[in-house]
């Protein structure tokens, strides 16, 4: 049996991608999340999930964090990442931090049920006539490089890069984790070693680049 997960945080979009998927694969097992962190602990509890539909924006992610925290923490998911934001710039950094697929939320029923057939099938997915367009755009080594040093955080580091990123010193990490300082201390000891950088600037810097504009979905 197939297990899929659906990831958004607006209910009515939600309930119509779940019913999609449940549609186009009858006999899966159609769960759904409204968060990132509820995401990824519902992976944490079902590690042999085969599909989750990501939305980019919903709380606790911003343009591909989400989809970079999934990747590193669950590599064996498939994701298809469904988004507003469908220009090919975008859909090519996707595929570059790991999507199977890109599916625009203007989709059709059908066209959803075909692209979760199609990667739980074939492994990948993009709408009709965009392969193109998104292949001849030249490939961002700056992406690739950083999936595979996100790649190396623990869902622990990830959530401490992501408070450094908004600016958070080590003790009010620490009281929003429940930790203890030198615990954080440690955290990001191991971020910058795994991201290879310096400092907290930098490692906010990386993490920053994820974001797809002042337009995000």
């Amino acid at each position: 049996m197939n297990r899929i997960l659906v990831a958004d945080d607006h209910p009515l979009f939600r309930a119509a991608l779940r019913q999609a998927a449940a549609a186009a694969v009858p006999d899966a097992e159609v769960g759904d999340v409204a968060d990132l962190d509820s995401l990824l602990g519902a992976l944490a509890a079902a590690p042999d999930t085969d599909l989750v539909l990501l939305d980019l924006r919903m709380p606790g992610s911003r343009g591909l964090s989400g989809l970079a925290a999934l990747r590193g923490q669950f590599p064996g998911v498939a994701v298809l990442v469904v988004s507003a934001h469908d220009e090919p710039s975008v859909v090519r950094r996707v595929l570059a931090h790991g999507a199977a697929g890109f599916l625009p939320k203007s989709a059709d029923p059908s066209a959803i049920a075909e692209a979760v057939r199609s990667v739980l099938e074939e492994g990948h997915w993009l709408p009709a006539g965009w392969a193109e367009a998104v292949a001849a755009l030249p490939a961002d080594a700056g992406d690739a490089q950083l999936a595979a040093k996100l790649s190396r955080l623990t869902e622990q580091q990830f959530r401490v890069l992501s408070m450094l990123a908004e600016g958070l010193l080590n003790k009010q990490i620490a009281d929003r984790l429940g930790v203890q300082e030198r615990t954080v201390k440690a955290h990001v000891t191991a971020i910058f070693e795994k991201l290879e950088v310096r400092n907290r600037t930098q490692a906010g810097v990386l993490l920053r680049s994820l974001d797809l504009g002042s337009n995000e979905p």
